[in-house]
């Protein structure tokens, strides 16, 4: 089954519509849709457990379903971060359903706590480390992303929960994330935040300056503090500055001697728009409400042609699909929302395999990031429309 998607001129002018189709199936009520989507969500994750969890106490997870010679014993932390986040998004379907998740959240924890980094990277601060640490593991280079990743788990929880653990837990990893801006003039477009303290990469990326955002953002939301929004407005105007190309999407990154990278990433767009909407609630000003709804509407036009979105990594598409239905929360409507569950829908027809409920690519073995991605997008849109106004 193939996503066939027509887009109207006023629709491409204005951002207001987009029509996704598969084929000539009859559409489901809103009931029949979330249950459907219920029943994914259980299913993919049911998978995760089964076919990539480890069963030797650690509470860790396989990097995919048949190790390669380079893979370690357990995943690195960012495919951990997002079964710790898919978890965490199961919790927040209604009802019986999402309390059933509430000790296997329990157990994400145990397990994120692995990559902790106590004693801090080269900016002295802590944060979790892309590998787990002694006794079970080496450790490896701090990435700012992969702490922002779980900076924004620990304010979503707070937020559904209140628990200010998390919220603390959030605010330790900003000043980490901060501690990661560009602060020398000497380099072209001085300023975003480095992708990552390893020696081997200088770059300041998009994904590495705009979830940072969206966190400061999100902080002064919660505590009214100034210097987190003049931090998010910061990185979004330096973002906007360098990496916003002519089409109205954004780069990956910039090097220190200016060359950039340019393709043109989903879950760029997806924390981009984020981090402007989320501004928008901030401080009220329209402009970046404006734009937030400019990059979903340029971004799903662009996606659309030429099989575009099913060429992007399923974890992108989940940070991309996500951070629309929180544009959605928003500016109502459900453009986004039809647009990420034709997605949806087309996966688990076309990519899913039948017999194992997982989502493996081109025949490879299935990595514990795209499982955990398709479970994100399958329980995200099993929540309450409104809800989703606490997501990244």
């Amino acid at each position: 089954m193939k996503l066939t998607r027509l887009f109207t001129t006023t629709a491409l002018a204005t951002g207001a519509a987009l029509v996704v189709s598969l084929g000539a199936a009859v559409p489901a009520t809103a009931s029949a849709k979330h249950d459907r989507n219920v029943e994914h969500a259980q299913a993919a994750y049911a998978a995760m457990q089964q076919y990539l969890y480890t069963v030797d106490g650690s509470s860790l997870y396989l990097e995919r379903t048949v190790p390669t010679e380079e893979d370690q014993k357990y995943s690195y932390e960012w495919p951990f971060s997002q079964a710790h986040v898919a978890t965490l998004d199961l919790t927040g379907i209604p009802g019986r359903v999402g309390r059933s998740f509430t000790d296997d959240l329990a157990d994400r924890k145990v397990g994120q706590e692995r990559y902790w980094n106590a004693g801090g990277g080269s900016t002295g601060l802590p944060g979790y480390d892309s590998y787990v640490r002694p006794p079970r593991g080496q450790g490896g280079d701090m990435f700012y992303d992969d702490n922002e990743w779980v900076a924004l788990a620990k304010v979503q929880e707070y937020l559904a929960t209140g628990d200010t653990a998390a919220l603390n837990r959030a605010k330790r990893l900003f000043d980490l994330v901060a501690s990661g801006w560009d602060t020398d003039a000497s380099h072209a477009a001085p300023g975003g935040v480095f992708w990552t303290q390893a020696p081997w990469s200088q770059d300041r990326n998009t994904v590495s300056t705009m979830p940072g955002a969206e966190l400061a953002t999100r902080l002064y939301l919660i505590t009214k503090k100034k210097s987190y929004l003049d931090w998010a407005q910061r990185s979004v105007a330096w973002t906007d500055k360098h990496l916003l190309a002519p089409n109205g999407l954004y780069w990956d990154h910039i090097g220190l001697d200016g060359t950039i990278e340019k393709t043109q990433w989903s879950y760029n767009q997806g924390v981009s728009l984020g981090a402007h909407a989320l501004l928008y609630q901030a401080t009220g000003d329209r402009a970046y409400l404006k734009q937030a709804k400019a990059i979903a509407s340029k971004s799903l036009a662009f996606y659309a042609q030429d099989g575009r979105l099913e060429r992007q990594p399923m974890f992108f598409n989940s940070i991309y699909f996500k951070n629309l239905l929180l544009l959605e929360s928003i500016t109502g409507g459900h453009v986004y929302r039809d647009a990420m569950q034709a997605y949806a829908d087309n996966q688990w027809a076309d990519v899913r395999d039948p017999a194992t409920d997982l989502f493996p690519v081109d025949g490879a073995p299935t990595t514990l990031l795209d499982q955990a991605a398709m479970t994100q997008i399958y329980a995200t849109l099993a929540w309450p429309r409104g809800k989703a106004s606490i997501l990244y």
